[in-house]
């Protein structure tokens, strides 16, 4: 009875360290486009634990990457990728002004407090993917978003420590879904008016 019971926990304890391994779920994802980008907007769901909580309030920056993909499956020849591109979006505590920042690139933005900061750390708006001009065919294009925090770029101790420890994993699953690029506009017709000779001038 205790061999059952001990198999019972470890299945148990596989279910749960498989339910913890996507922190981050994709809630909706969706491209639209302009007269100069295709452009991605994605909501993001995620807590962060205490420990994750704790290292930013002491001063430790989290990187939290965003990819995205898009991909033509061709099943006679390779597929055809599109576009591949990667959002960095940096997460800090200003002790001295007691401030929480996000920044991207050298953008940046601070908030009062840390649930503000991740209320739009959640939400990417209007995220340039991929030039109007690209030459993409008129069919079904497969795009891929996901989140995750970047532990490559946490100090060494919590890189060591990421290995063993969920608690400084965070990741989402790849949300996939179908994009079709909506059909070029008609190149506009030339047209000429015919020169008056001097002949219709008399």
């Amino acid at each position: 009875m205790k061999r059952v019971s001990a198999v019972f926990s470890a299945v148990a304890l596989a279910f749960a360290l498989a339910a913890r391994a996507d922190d981050i779920e994709v809630v909706d994802a969706r491209l639209a486009v302009s007269d100069e980008a295709y452009t991605l907007s994605v909501d993001f769901a995620f807590e962060l634990n205490a420990r994750l909580v704790e290292a930013v309030a002491n001063g430790i920056a989290l990187y939290f990457v965003v990819d995205f993909e898009l991909t033509r499956r061709r099943w006679y020849w390779f597929d055809d990728k599109a576009a591949a591109k990667r959002l960095q979006i940096r997460l800090s505590y200003w002790p001295l002004t007691r401030q929480y920042r996000l920044s991207t690139g050298v953008l940046h933005q601070n908030y009062a407090t840390l649930e503000e900061a991740l209320n739009v750390l959640r939400r990417v708006r209007g995220w340039q993917v991929l030039e109007r001009s690209a030459p993409l065919a008129e069919a079904n294009y497969e795009a891929a978003v996901r989140m995750r925090l970047d532990t490559t770029l946490l100090p060494k101790p919590f890189q060591l420590s990421a290995i063993t420890s969920r608690e400084l994993n965070l990741e989402s699953p790849w949300r996939r879904f179908i994009f079709r690029p909506p059909a070029p506009p008609p190149a506009p017709v030339e047209t000429r008016e015919p020169k008056e000779t001097k002949e219709a001038e008399r």
